[in-house]
């Protein structure tokens, strides 16, 4: 083998791929590190601050604030429902290191078994609940045991102080906190309130980190809606309604009572009626307000409007003697009175004190069809009234173009026409007010702010009104159908309704029984209340005088009395309820 002579030079081409190779390999080593270096130089520079802002928004909970839902009160600021502060305990069982030694130490406070609890704090979810309505102090004292993946959450809870005292009115919130019913529904917004929002920094608990993050918007609590309500009344009225309930015919009574010079709603209810603290356990059937929702045949009540439709356009006085037979002929139906009579002449007053359905009828037909739907409609019939509850009916009343002889006839007498309670109280409220209707209205005030005044209505000129009101009188008095309206020292005026009810089974009045009615005002020679009965009564063939207008005397004494409304200075006038001859 030859060997290279000393101090001869390499050849150009190997010392090329050698480096070339060195320089290769420098630049496999030294670019990884270069790239390692900047990303370090990244990391714990540049984006040292964002990377620490993304750590820390892992860590921030966020947690709502409810806000207090507003309350309802009565006319003296009296609560019928309001929110006190409460949280549900909850628990995220995967952060939960002992389940058994945690139930040991929550038991007693949520007086809840260990079993339970540990069952709970054991499941696989991230979310169990506890315990529910948790009083403030009780979460207080749960937070300072510092126990792992044990949380709370707002849970306030609603409350209805009067039980069923005006629940028909007052309505219920859902298990969301959204009001389904009454004033709860129709203020849902303004009660509600609007929830506010902690944003706090946890540990791996779950629990607040002393010196993290805390940052909270409050919640704006729900504003206070004020009803023109008397809860001591209203307390009154529904007694008196169970019992009437409690006859063993009635199956469902209703009354209000109305404010004459304002509209106010004063009491307001039905039995069978119902707690809204309890609305989950009652049947679904009960949770309205048949007061403004459920319509019925009035019967005599309206004979009222009818007679004022007379007077005010002149075809009668109260005076006007009239030739009343039992019986009159309307279409192919033969309309009588409640008893058969021979031919009597009764002054139009008699024809109201007697109840006198041919009577009525007489004078309707000198008004015309066309007319009395004018009255009928201005005091408020087949319409609602824009009372602040839900699932207000406007009744039915057919246009008089539509009438047959025979609805015509029925009509003026409270038979083929259907109206609510409220809208019957309307109506005598216009009477009682010098023949001026005022729109009922059952809130005075919403955040301390008075809505705007109710829409008047001037139905009958003011000697119309005396007229009616001198009429209705008569009822209550001597040879009238309601003496067991009268209250003690008070002049009454007033008017009773035996209306024939619907057979839902065979879509006919056959076997349907009555509701029996009677609307009135006093005192009588100074209107201050009006007060609107009615019972259905299904098995039952009384009179409206028999059994609606003893609960009027009873609801309309304690109206009367409670404010303290001075017995009447004028002694009851003489009615004249036969012509000369009778």
């Amino acid at each position: 083998m030859s060997r290279r002579p000393a101090g001869s030079r390499r050849r150009p081409g190997a010392l090329r791929a050698g480096e070339r190779r060195f320089t290769v390999g420098a630049v496999l080593v030294v670019v990884p590190l270069l790239v390692i270096t900047g990303k370090l130089w990244l990391l714990q520079g540049v984006d040292s601050g964002q990377y620490a802002l993304a750590a820390t928004e892992d860590r921030i909970s966020v947690r709502d604030i409810a806000a207090l839902r507003g309350s309802v009160v009565d006319r003296d600021g009296d609560p019928l429902a309001y929110t006190v502060e409460a949280s549900r305990v909850t628990a995220d069982p995967t952060l939960v290191a002992d389940p058994a030694r945690t139930a040991l130490a929550l038991t007693t406070l949520l007086d809840v078994p260990v079993s339970e609890l540990t069952e709970l704090l054991s499941e696989e979810g991230r979310y169990v609940v506890l315990a529910s309505r948790v009083p403030p102090e009780t979460v207080d004292a749960i937070e300072e045991l510092g126990l792992g993946g044990v949380f709370s959450e707002d849970d306030p809870v609603r409350l209805y102080p009067g039980g069923s005292v005006a629940g028909q009115v007052v309505g219920f919130v859902g298990r969301d906190g959204e009001g389904l019913a009454g004033i709860e529904q129709t203020f849902d917004e303004q009660l509600a309130g609007t929830p506010g929002e902690r944003r706090v920094e946890v540990g791996s608990g779950g629990h607040p980190i002393p010196s993290g993050i805390d940052e909270s918007t409050p919640a704006v609590d729900g504003e206070t809606v004020e009803l023109t309500v008397d809860a001591d009344l209203q307390f009154v009225m529904e007694q008196r309604l169970a019992e009437a309930c409690r006859d063993g015919e009635t199956t469902r009574a209703s009354a209000v009572v109305l404010d004459v010079h304002t509209g106010e709603v004063v009491a307001m209810g039905s039995c069978p009626g119902y707690d809204p603290g309890a609305y989950s356990e009652t049947d679904p059937e009960l949770l309205g307000n048949p007061v403004v929702s459920d319509v019925f045949e009035p019967g005599s009540v309206m004979k009222a409007v009818t007679l004022a439709a007379a007077i005010e356009e002149g075809k009668a006085t109260p005076e006007t003697v009239l030739s009343v037979d039992g019986r009159i002929q309307a279409g192919d139906v033969v309309v009588r009175d409640a008893h058969d009579h021979e031919p009597i002449d009764w002054t139009v007053t008699g024809i109201l004190a007697k109840s006198s359905n041919v009577g009525t009828i007489m004078l309707a037909r000198e008004v015309g069809d066309a007319t009395l739907e004018e009255y009928l409609r201005a005091f408020g019939l087949g319409s609602t009234t824009g009372i602040e509850l839900p699932g207000e009916s406007a009744g039915i009343l057919e246009e008089s173009e539509d009438w047959t002889e025979s609805r015509a006839a029925n009509v003026p007498i409270g038979q083929g026409v259907s109206v609510t309670t409220l809208q019957m109280a309307s109506v005598y409220q216009a009477i009682a007010n010098d023949g001026v209707r005022i729109e009922p209205r059952i809130v005075s005030s919403v955040g301390g702010e008075t809505p705007p005044a109710p829409d008047s209505t001037r139905v009958l000129s003011e000697s119309t009104a005396e007229d009616v009101a001198y009429m209705l009188e008569a009822v209550v008095g001597p040879g009238g159908t309601a003496p067991l309206a009268q209250v003690e020292g008070y002049r009454v005026a007033g008017k009773t309704g035996t209306a024939q009810r619907a057979n839902p089974e065979c879509n006919c009045y056959a076997g349907g029984g009555y509701v029996t009615t009677f609307v009135g005002f006093a005192p009588a020679d100074d209107p201050q209340y009006v007060v609107a009965v009615d019972l259905e009564r299904p098995t039952s063939d009384a009179e409206g005088g028999q059994v609606a207008a003893p609960v009027f005397a009873d609801i309309m004494r304690q109206a009367l009395t409670a404010d303290g409304i001075v017995p009447s200075g004028t002694p009851r006038p003489d009615f004249v309820l036969t012509g000369p001859d009778d």
